[in-house]
């Protein structure tokens, strides 16, 4: 009841942008991944069901727990890595490597030492970070307007007007008038939309040192380095710094392990998402943004149930509106976190630094440049505290 209470139009919206810009940006890398271990129209279904029902379970149930928005989806690099060293494993060995890396997933959450090694990094440094990974979709929906002109002013219009007039209304509306424009145009593929339920299917795992060398440890590295650690700035940068990063990452580690055998090859934190539903634009009050994450976990759960419908309704929006209102959405959690990163002059430069490194996507032996940006960053901070600490000694 205290939910239904607390719910509000602006967080469903939130709920609904995050899981329209989640799942459309990334859905064509999963069943790329899931292709290349032969997967068949039944299983690509099942894999729809079980990184659905994990993502919605683990994002609403601890949500509505903790008061707090927590934010779960798929491993996005994870997927891209497997379509690419997927060759020549079958579907049971890429279910062992899933299993193997939730467990060490689960390890890293029960032993704590992941949220140790975030307790060491600097807030500027975490903030520039999540910045960094943010502002490709703020470019993205401006470059949008190079095909779609029309619909991005229209989008950006609504969006300023909306922010001065109806502020807690102002991404509603923006996308509401968009799938108007767009619906006026002809261009909602409403066509491959029809109704249909996911069937599990289930695949009995096997395990084998060379699946678990090529499979199983890239996608734990891509997933801690390049979601779970981009993940946890977010929710800093949100100010939720009380949230249970260690357990949360059991829970991800854990429903991951269960749910492997039908698909589900690696929940983690979210960061792009979170950002979406931990902003101002979801609630005003912080503490009723919990709101927009279960809104957002409980669509996941109808993908997950409803999979193909889901997949092609979602999917049926153009893709520079997805880029738009995605940036849009995002224009303030980006300006937060460049205000947090470079407000501290001690730290400017090696923000500077983390910010720019991210927001190159530059890739380094198959890890995400969330991970080098932070690695740089840190060592520019380390070289200026080096620096100065030895000057005061001499």
């Amino acid at each position: 009841m205290r939910f239904l209470k607390d719910l509000s139009l602006p967080a469903f919206t939130a709920g609904f942008v995050a899981v329209l810009v989640g799942f459309t940006s990334s859905v064509a890398i999963v069943f790329q991944a899931a292709l290349a271990f032969g997967a068949t129209p039944e299983l690509i279904s099942s894999w729809m069901w079980a990184l659905g029902l994990g993502m919605g379970l683990c994002t609403a149930i601890p949500s509505l727990l903790w008061r707090m928005p927590v934010m779960v989806a798929w491993s996005t690099p994870g997927a891209a890595v497997l379509a690419v060293a997927g060759a020549g494993y079958g579907m049971g060995e890429a279910v062992g490597a899933f299993m193997l890396s939730a467990l060490a997933i689960w390890l890293a959450g029960a032993t704590g030492w992941f949220e140790r090694v975030m307790n060491r990094i600097p807030v500027a440094i975490a903030s520039a970070l999540l910045a960094g990974v943010l502002a490709r979709f703020g470019l993205d929906a401006f470059l949008a307007a190079k095909t779609a002109l029309g619909l991005v002013l229209l989008m950006l219009v609504v969006y300023l007007l909306g922010r001065r007039l109806l502020p807690r209304y102002a991404v509603p509306l923006t996308l509401l008038a968009a799938i108007v424009y767009c619906g006026v145009r002809g261009e909602l593929g409403w066509s491959s939309v029809h109704l249909a339920l996911a069937v599990p299917q289930f695949t009995m795992p096997v395990f084998s040192w060379q699946a678990a060398i090529s499979l199983a440890v890239p996608l734990f590295v891509v997933t801690m380095a390049s979601q779970n650690l981009p993940g946890v700035a977010a929710i800093r940068a949100a100010g939720y710094g009380r949230m249970p990063i260690s357990r949360l990452l059991s829970i991800t580690g854990l429903a991951t392990l269960v749910l492997a055998p039908f698909g589900a090859f690696a929940l983690n934190l979210s960061a792009i998402t979170a950002a979406i539903c931990m902003g101002r634009e979801a609630h005003e009050d912080p503490d009723k943004r919990y709101t927009a994450a279960v809104s957002c976990g409980l669509i996941y759960v109808l993908i997950g149930i409803f999979g193909a419908t889901v997949t092609g309704l979602l999917t049926a929006f153009p893709r520079e509106l997805v880029a738009a209102i995605a940036g849009l959405a995002l224009l303030g959690t980006i300006g937060n976190g460049l205000a947090v990163a470079l407000a501290d002059e001690r730290h400017r430069e090696p923000a500077l630094i983390t910010f720019l490194v991210t927001l190159s996507g530059v890739a380094i032996a198959g890890i995400g440049s969330a991970f080098w940006g932070v690695v740089a960053g840190a060592a520019a901070l380390f070289v200026q505290q080096y620096g100065a600490s030895r000057k005061t000694n001499a």
